[in-house]
């Protein structure tokens, strides 16, 4: 880019700034939401609360296949699948 285009694209920095803000937002909450770590450990604290009874068979079950399926999600996002 030039000195005029730089001059005149100016005024937009504050949403090229904001844009990019969010662009970072975004992928720190997509990291968190694929996080293996996190799914492994919500996955184990779901079989404590089926074994306490705190949840029944049918809760676990759905609660566990959306786990997996975002466990699943991850993996893929690791290896560039989209």
């Amino acid at each position: 880019m030039g000195l005029l285009s730089n001059l005149l694209l100016l005024p937009l920095a504050p949403v090229r700034v904001a844009g990019w803000t969010l662009d970072q937002v975004v992928d720190a909450a997509e990291q968190q939401y694929y996080d293996p770590a996190a799914l492994r450990r919500e996955l184990a604290e779901l079989a404590r609360d089926l074994d306490a009874g705190r949840i029944g068979a049918a809760e676990f079950d759905r609660r566990e296949d959306e786990l997996l399926d975002l466990l699943e999600a991850s993996e893929a996002r690791k290896r560039g699948a989209p």
